[in-house]
């Protein structure tokens, strides 16, 4: 009789989110001639005497007196995007799961020179109605970002994890990437890694959870 063994299948969502930093700059723009158009008119029309004076410096005054108001709104876009989903294999019991996330692409357009921090999270990987044995908690759950993968423009790119040897466990939100733009826009892409070590009580079925980048 041939034994069949049951492996676990582990599935991840990967959710994305984006920080928008925007800024207001109001620019008041007044059409010159109020104040100074008002004393002009009404002082040459008292002086003149005449009702046609008084008409055109009174009324001409408060047309052209009347302020206009500017308010330009300028996005400085900080962005930060992900795969939909991804499928990353199946297990045995008391294995690991690798597997390769897809890609993740950090764009700069801001003003100045401002740094950014990408930072990753994880919930648990669950299966069934998620009971003890149906649940992969984070603390098996370990990520490293690995190098760029992707750039243009110019400015400093630091992998949080560039190697396989300095993955960490996403019990908590960890830095995946950090950088810094120069004068002009950049972006800067990577393709992180899953670790998954699979309990050896876990019970077959389909795992999923969430991993979520976030950018600021």
């Amino acid at each position: 009789m041939r034994q069949v063994s049951a492996g676990v299948i582990v599935t991840a969502t990967l959710a994305g989110t984006t920080a928008l930093p925007v800024a207001l700059s109001a620019s008041l723009s007044a059409v010159p001639g109020l104040a100074p158009a008002a004393q002009a008119g009404t002082g040459t029309a008292a002086q003149a005497g005449t009702g046609t004076a008084a008409q055109a410096g009174t009324g001409t005054a408060a047309q052209a007196g009347t302020g206009t108001a500017l308010v330009p709104l300028r996005a400085d876009p900080l962005t930060i995007t992900v795969p939909g989903s991804v499928s990353l294999g199946s297990g045995s019991r008391g294995g690991t799961i690798s597997a390769s996330m897809g890609t993740v692409t950090v764009t700069d357009s801001r003003g100045g020179i401002p740094p950014w921090t990408a930072t990753v999270s994880a919930t648990n990987f669950t299966t069934g109605s998620g009971t003890p044995a149906q649940t992969i908690t984070t603390a098996n759950i370990a990520y490293w970002s690995g190098p760029v993968t992707a750039s243009s423009g110019v400015g400093t790119r630091n992998p949080g994890e560039p190697t396989a040897a300095s993955r960490v466990t996403l019990t908590s939100p960890v830095v995946a990437f950090s950088g810094r733009k120069q004068a002009t826009p950049m972006s800067t892409s990577w393709q992180p890694t899953l670790v998954i070590t699979i309990p050896s009580s876990a019970a077959s079925g389909v795992y999923t959870g969430t991993i979520t980048h976030s950018v600021a």
